[in-house]
């Protein structure tokens, strides 16, 4: 019985003599400092204007048409150059939407947006190089 009521003393110093030395290390030298957040790149937004595409079935028949309104988001210091280069990146959608089918709805009418915005993105890398576009956002988009 008494070597029980040793150990568990002994158990209870270590334990209150470890945590004060923790504590004592943690107040000394304080906590850790906080991981530095890398810089955030300053975006704007780009209008890529209102675009005319076709919206093309699986089977490659035309649907019909339907307006695109959209935005390119792109780092601020490559605004000028994207700018510049917008015609190109339209051709480049113009000539990529005619082979991609992107009919949804079950008329088939409907543009599905992700393809589409797929389509954009294709064109955006082809155009104005890779990395220049950190992502396509369409604000609108209707039915003719």
């Amino acid at each position: 019985m008494k070597k029980l009521l040793t150990l568990i003393l002994l158990l209870a110093l270590g334990l209150g003599l470890g945590g004060g030395a923790a504590y004592g290390v943690a107040q000394l030298l304080g906590p850790p400092p906080p991981k530095a957040a890398p810089p955030k790149a300053e975006t704007v937004f780009i209008s890529a204007g209102t675009l005319l595409a076709p919206i093309v079935a699986t089977d490659g028949r035309l649907s019909g048409y339907a307006n695109f309104e959209v935005q390119l988001e792109v780092s601020a210091d490559k605004q000028a150059e994207v700018t510049e280069k917008i015609p190109l990146l339209l051709h480049a959608i113009n000539l990529r939407t005619w082979a991609t089918p992107m009919a949804a709805g079950p008329d088939h009418i409907l543009p599905d947006l992700r393809v589409f915005a797929a389509v954009v993105n294709g064109a955006a890398i082809e155009s104005l190089g890779k990395n220049m576009v950190h992502r396509v956002i369409i604000t609108s988009a209707k039915p003719t």
